[in-house]
């Protein structure tokens, strides 16, 4: 797991699109976007089957937060770093295809702090099973897995004038955040309480004059989001922004032609049910 984590995250940070952090993706093609995975290994094959990417070398696919959920071991510790792996397998295999976008739970990796999922906090969870699995390498796994989490673009945008990020600052935040966050590489700092890559990951309910506000800022029509929990999968939480949850039963994925102007309903006519795949 460890080298395999070392050259996706050096993929990750030389990806021909990659502009600072923000990946330019392509004028024309397929794009399927996952809401959070959160561990959910039957989902993310959902997605990885119907993407079928060896057959079909213009489709991307963007994930966002893997870790976080998931299979336990037997003593209750999070599993989910074995997705994250396998997911970087995938990278390493189709390197211009797959992408990742940053998450609040993968910063919260990172830092090593706190987070909590269903009442649990998950980075105790997490760090015991590696210290399992790993014994005397789990320090070298649990680098290897902060350094892949780090890679991962801020955005993404298309051409057509989406911008797809896990969240947006909220609307108390609005005045304090830099959009030049996502022109240039991540600095450890920007992911830290009140910076500007942090507000990116954990910003939540936002108005919108703040959504209309926040278009023009960062010269987009429309956003595809994850990070809010959706019980149904998916909701149109603005004028300009689809919210998208890819981790449990009713999860749900999008897939968009790049080519193709949209509108949020029209975006809503593109999603696809999860459990329908199975």
């Amino acid at each position: 797991m460890i080298d395999i984590l070392k050259k996706a995250t050096y993929l990750n940070r030389n990806e021909p699109c990659r502009r600072g952090s923000t990946l330019m993706l392509p004028e024309h093609g397929k794009l399927i976007v996952s809401g959070d995975i959160h561990g959910n290994r039957a989902n993310y094959d959902c997605i990885v089957k119907c993407a079928d990417l060896a057959n079909n070398p213009d489709t991307h696919i963007i994930f966002q937060e893997i870790i976080h959920g998931g299979p336990e071991d037997e003593f209750g510790g999070c599993l989910s770093f074995e997705l994250v792996a396998q997911s970087a397998e995938l990278k390493i295999q189709f390197p211009d295809q797959v992408h990742f976008i940053l998450g609040n739970h993968d910063t919260s990796v990172i830092l090593g702090t706190d987070v909590l999922k269903n009442g649990k906090e998950m980075n105790r969870a997490l760090f015991a099973a590696i210290d399992r699995k790993f014994k005397d390498n789990s320090n070298a796994a649990t680098l290897a897995l902060k350094q892949f989490l780090f890679s991962q673009a801020l955005a993404a945008r298309t051409h057509t004038g989406i911008l797809i990020a896990h969240s947006l600052p909220a609307d108390m935040y609005i005045d304090n955040f830099d959009a030049a966050v996502l022109d240039r590489d991540l600095q450890i700092n920007d992911i830290i309480r009140p910076n500007s890559a942090y507000l990116m990951t954990w910003g939540r309910r936002h108005s919108q004059e703040v959504l209309t506000q926040l278009g023009e800022m960062l010269s987009a029509e429309l956003f595809i989001l994850g990070h809010q929990r959706q019980e149904q999968g998916f909701s149109k939480a603005g004028d300009n922004l689809l919210i998208l949850a890819s981790d449990h039963s009713n999860g749900v994925f999008l897939k968009i032609d790049l080519a193709t102007k949209y509108t949020v309903d029209e975006l809503i006519e593109c999603i696809d049910r999860l459990a329908c795949m199975y």
